[in-house]
């Protein structure tokens, strides 16, 4: 099954995993709103535009648009959503992808990082379902995907390994992504009757994109070998590709794609 016809709208895909689902679902046969602050790169270490992965969709055959968006800001996202829908004429796919980690620990963390960790990774998942539910209603369906990642999984009772105690150094983003998989759950079963599923995907392991290395690469030499993420996109198509009944499940890429059987592509490029 194609997704000839279908309209979707990835957040979060300027680079990285966000910008590799974008070139799948083109593949595939959607046409893609690429969605991101991103219209000029300022920073070495994070390549890639709104512009430039439009670009490649084209120049694969796909079809694609950039649109702006800014995920801190309610009314960037509500006029993101509208403009996919003026110009493609409906909406069926929404991937939330956009994502930040914080500097610090509990004790150094700045209140406003706090606040742009909680905005981006959370509070714009719940925004931009909120804005394209009605135009999938209209259009008889859709599906969501959120992005999660196995920062998600609870640590469980101490006391804790070396390797744990720096797996707890996101501060807040594993916490996010594990109300975001509860959230997604809830509005899976209350969207079902209006044929809208909703889904959790994650990667089953890290993948090194752009924003996974940033923190650790020198600007003036950076290292601009990346992963591309072929499990997350092929896994994304394949979800889209189920009917609105398949809703509610927290996902891993590459045990979709066995359990699928697709060849996964890996080991990443």
């Amino acid at each position: 099954m194609s997704l000839e016809g279908k309209v979707a709208l990835v957040a979060g895909a300027s680079r990285g995993i966000g910008a590799d689902i974008a070139r799948y679902l083109a593949a595939a046969g959607a046409k893609v709103a690429v969605a991101a602050r991103t219209i000029e790169q300022k920073d070495p270490r994070l390549p890639g535009t709104i512009g430039s992965v439009v670009k490649q969709i084209q120049d694969a055959g796909g079809e694609a648009i950039p649109v702006v968006i800014n995920m801190r800001d309610p009314e960037s996202i509500k006029a993101c959503v509208q403009e996919v829908v003026d110009q493609c004429g409906k909406l069926d796919i929404l991937v939330n992808n956009a994502a930040i980690f914080v500097p610090g620990n509990l004790e150094t963390v700045q209140e406003r990082h706090i606040n742009l960790s909680i905005e981006v990774n959370f509070r714009s998942y719940i925004l931009s379902m909120r804005e394209v539910v009605p135009h999938m209603r209209a259009a008889g369906g859709g599906h969501i995907i959120n992005i999660s990642s196995v920062g998600a999984i609870p640590l469980g009772p101490g006391p804790y390994t070396e390797d744990q105690q720096a797996r707890a150094g996101d501060i807040f983003y594993g916490g996010e992504k594990i109300g975001l998989e509860h959230i997604s759950q809830r509005q899976a079963a209350m969207l079902q009757k209006d044929n809208i599923s909703v889904n959790v995907l994650s990667p089953e392991g890290g993948v090194r994109t752009p924003g996974n290395k940033y923190a650790a690469n020198d600007r003036d030499n950076p290292d601009l070998t990346f992963e591309v993420a072929d499990d997350m996109g092929q896994a994304a198509v394949w979800v889209c590709e189920q009917p609105p009944l398949y809703t509610g499940n927290v996902l891993f890429d590459k045990p979709v794609l066995r359990e699928a059987g697709i060849e996964l592509k890996g080991p990443f490029r």
